[in-house]
């Protein structure tokens, strides 16, 4: 019987090193002389227009997607590809795991980067379906900027405070928007009370 494709999903909050990990997997299916491709939503627009690029400067040449139509990357691949490299992948719409079933499908390997959870410490966008359809999923963790622990959380920071539960959930940037939180340190003003997110230890 012919082997079908398969799921990577690497997670986990802001300065993990996801995108590292993604551009470390994707150079060694290189290596390993197979076709890869490498999409990006078209928000992130940080670093550069058709590159996936870490915070420490390591990249990839990407194609840029519009984030409400993950199925539009099938029109794009080379018939030659194997696997196949996406970076962001939180901003997706639900379409992003259709898109992975049918990759599947044609034996191609797809490899997913993403955070597991936005600025108030909850699932973010399609992640949690992604997590679940996934044969393997990897959660990587940075240094809390507060007290120097594993940091699972990211925070961000609106004229140097924390940003409070109500701000505009998708902002797109970097470290002069967001820091890396353990659970602890992770602060989010104005968390609705009751809510899972809203206790602390």
């Amino acid at each position: 019987m012919e082997r079908w494709g398969r799921v990577y999903l690497i997670c986990g909050g802001m300065f993990s090193g996801k995108t590292e990990e993604l551009a470390r997997l994707l150079r060694r299916e290189q290596h390993a002389r197979r076709k890869i491709q490498v999409f990006k939503p078209s928000i992130d627009v940080r670093y550069a227009v058709n590159q996936v690029k870490s915070h420490n400067g390591i990249s990839l040449d990407a194609i840029s997607i519009e984030k409400d139509n993950a199925l539009t990357i099938i029109d794009c691949l080379d018939p030659n590809t194997q696997v196949v490299g996406i970076d962001e992948v939180q901003f997706f719409d639900s379409s992003i795991a259709t898109l992975c079933k049918l990759l599947v499908v044609r034996k191609i390997k797809v490899i997913l980067a993403g955070l597991d959870t936005d600025f108030r410490g909850e699932p973010f966008g399609s992640m949690p379906l992604l997590m679940a359809i996934a044969e393997d999923v990897t959660k990587l963790h940075a240094i809390c900027s507060i007290c120097g622990e594993e940091a699972c959380r990211t925070q961000r920071i609106i004229d140097h405070k924390p940003a409070p539960y109500d701000s505009e959930l998708i902002q797109v940037g970097g470290s002069e928007s967001y820091e890396a939180r353990c659970r602890r340190h992770h602060i989010v003003p104005g968390t609705p009370p009751g809510s899972v997110y809203w206790f602390k230890c």
